[in-house]
């Protein structure tokens, strides 16, 4: 299996979806990212996991409650504020478009993950996406998000992500490799200091590693 494509443009991206508490984390450490012009750039987890074929965590009973129970333990351990919202998983379609309306600008972007997870509001009730216009200051949001250029700009998002390989969030972006997950951050940190680490002999021969074949009684 060879290494995640690359695009060979170097942007570095930030890709999130409002529907991850582990978005909503990493978001809150944005003062300990590296110096780089990260792309603030919203994106449908649960279109992604279709493309993968994966099943959202929260299909899975067990996974579930452990996922909740992790995103408070590490908001705890960070110090950051942090309720869930009264149902999840929501709707986050409409939030994400209304970043997306916003020009993908950094102060919306947090303030709306600040409504759902340090107020622990719902974004997909009328009421609660009204609320949630006011809250950024987008009293027309609700027009905004069915204008046909913030559903095919998230579209393009979407698109860009999967070409790159993301299959999660929050995923980072760079030098044309992925970094998944609220912590990978000293990773990313890291990679930023010391580019080279990833040309490494052992980096390059296990992201190389070929598959072995099985039969179908993998694991029994």
């Amino acid at each position: 299996m060879s290494a995640p494509h690359s695009t060979g443009h170097g942007q570095p991206y930030f890709f999130f979806d409002f529907i991850s508490p582990f978005s909503y984390l990493l978001l809150e450490q944005h003062d300990k990212w590296p110096d780089m012009p990260f792309k603030i750039t919203p994106v449908s987890l649960m279109k992604l996991l279709e493309r993968w074929g994966q099943p959202h965590a929260a299909t899975i009973p067990s996974k579930r409650v452990f996922t909740y129970r992790h995103a408070l333990f590490r908001a705890e351990q960070l110090g950051i504020p942090f309720r869930m919202p009264p149902t999840h998983p929501f709707d986050p379609s409409k939030a994400l478009r209304l970043a997306v309306a916003a020009g993908g600008e950094l102060a919306c972007i947090r303030e709306i993950f600040r409504y759902i997870w340090r107020e622990g509001r719902d974004p997909a009730t009328p009421e609660g996406f009204r609320e949630l216009c006011l809250h950024v200051g987008l009293p027309d949001g609700e027009t905004l998000i069915e204008q046909e250029d913030a559903k095919a700009k998230l579209r393009e998002n979407n698109d860009l992500a999967v070409t790159l390989g993301v299959f999660g969030v929050p995923t980072f972006v760079v030098n044309d490799q992925l970094f998944w997950g609220e912590d990978t951050l000293p990773m990313v940190l890291y990679v930023a200091r010391s580019p080279n680490w990833l040309e490494g002999t052992e980096v390059r021969r296990i992201s190389n590693l070929p598959m072995a074949r099985t039969d179908g009684d993998f694991g029994r």
